[in-house]
């Protein structure tokens, strides 16, 4: 999701699962186990986050393509293009993730729970837990920043 690093990661799936697991006679398999989990892990997150608020400062977060480049199915395909459409690829992809990353957190959270959880705008206003209207208008003003950013950037795409 948000964490920054691959350990960072890890550790909040580590955390998330031991809260389902603690809580798995609770849980009701007729409903959505998936947006319960994310709840939980973005609220686990939010709380490191606060805690840590001085070690991030001190100590800069990895990028995603450090967690990416260990796996990441479209580096595969990379392969069949020219190596300079290739860095055109990355370097498009890197600048997007830092306008992302850049995004207030009320605007991020939505985009990356939309476009990389592939949750529904329901499943993330569940998850958020703010109405769907809230959702799809702060996903509206994250697509509008994105799009201003990129094209103050001069990209036309």
């Amino acid at each position: 999701m948000t964490c920054g690093d691959k350990d960072a990661g890890d550790e909040l799936y580590q955390d998330t699962m031991l809260n389902l697991l603690k809580k798995r006679q609770q849980l009701d398999i007729q409903q959505n186990v998936k947006s319960y989990a994310l709840s939980i892990s973005i609220l686990l997150w939010k709380n490191k986050k606060k805690k840590y608020a001085n070690r991030k400062r001190l100590i800069p977060m990895e990028s995603i393509d450090c967690m990416e480049s260990e796996g990441n199915p479209a580096i595969a395909d990379m392969s069949a293009m020219s190596p300079e459409s290739c860095i055109i690829q990355e370097d498009e992809k890197n600048m997007v993730q830092r306008i992302v990353a850049n995004l207030p957190e009320k605007y991020r959270m939505p985009i990356h729970l939309y476009y990389s959880a592939d949750l529904p705008v329901k499943e993330i206003a569940g998850v958020l837990q703010i109405p769907e209207g809230t959702v799809k208008s702060r996903m509206n003003k994250a697509k509008h920043l994105l799009k201003k950013e990129l094209e103050a950037l001069g990209y036309d795409g």
